[in-house]
């Protein structure tokens, strides 16, 4: 199961939305549940006139049986208070539908950083103990960054070490229950901020796919000139309309 945390500058359902588009996800169902705000729109998939008028929720279900993969796309923010029960519903769900594991794509606000995430490259992971077994390795292949665990209390005590993930929504609660419940849980986060978050999806996805693979990595060096990674992945037709659809003429 792959899914976004609702988390600053939207990188992980941008990201989410890259996949479903790029493979060709089929809509399998929708997610009910009253811990998000409502919402209705077209479809965000769209390729020609005759299935732009689908409706889409604010939580969505896709699957692709080729590559065992299920996608939960979440298109709406959290009403106030409702993070835990949500959470509770994600994975009693991914425990009766015998989820093998679920990827968490999310990101962490850059300003928050401390001095030890400044360095290096801007993508973290996190592993619950259960897929630490089954994948730790590779990520050690990888060269991966684990997210640091920061003082709880900087300048005071700086022994006790918590996880902190700042502008990460639901991020922590998920992966703290995931680890209680003996779930197996990956998160991939990058540090950004708000604005253009597309170059931030675009590493994101790039990131997920250096260990999923996905799809066919195409990064190659022509002399020397790198290709774009970014030209692998589809972008979804509703992304002409991130930035709203500009300024209406009737205002002049």
């Amino acid at each position: 199961l792959l899914q976004p945390a609702v988390s600053v500058g939207n990188v992980g359902q941008l990201a989410v939305d890259l996949v479903i588009s790029t493979l060709g996800m089929t809509k399998a169902g929708y997610f009910y549940t009253d811990c998000l705000v409502p919402m209705v729109g077209n479809n965000p998939y769209a390729t020609a006139e005759e299935n732009s008028m689908e409706l889409s929720i604010n939580a969505e279900v896709y699957s692709l049986p080729s590559k065992k993969l299920v996608v939960l796309q979440i298109r709406s923010p959290f009403i106030k208070n409702k993070y835990r029960p949500f959470c509770q519903t994600l994975l009693s769900w991914v425990k009766s539908s015998k989820c093998a594991r679920v990827v968490l794509l999310s990101s962490s606000h850059a300003y928050q950083r401390d001095d030890e995430q400044l360095l290096g490259t801007p993508l973290r992971y996190l592993l619950t103990p259960d897929l630490e077994k089954a994948v730790g390795g590779i990520m050690q292949e990888l060269n991966w960054k684990e997210m640091e665990k920061v003082a709880a209390y900087p300048g005071m005590n700086d022994t006790e070490k918590i996880l902190h993930i700042p502008g990460g929504g639901i991020t922590k609660l998920l992966f703290t229950e995931s680890c209680s419940k003996g779930i197996q849980m990956a998160v991939l986060l990058k540090f950004c901020s708000e604005g253009d978050n597309i170059p931030d999806a675009f590493a994101l996805v790039n990131y997920l796919n250096e260990w999923l693979q996905l799809v066919q990595s195409e990064v190659s060096a022509v002399g020397s000139t790198v290709l774009d990674a970014s030209s692998q992945w589809k972008i979804p037709s509703s992304w002409r309309l991130l930035f709203g659809s500009g300024l209406p003429p009737a205002l002049f």
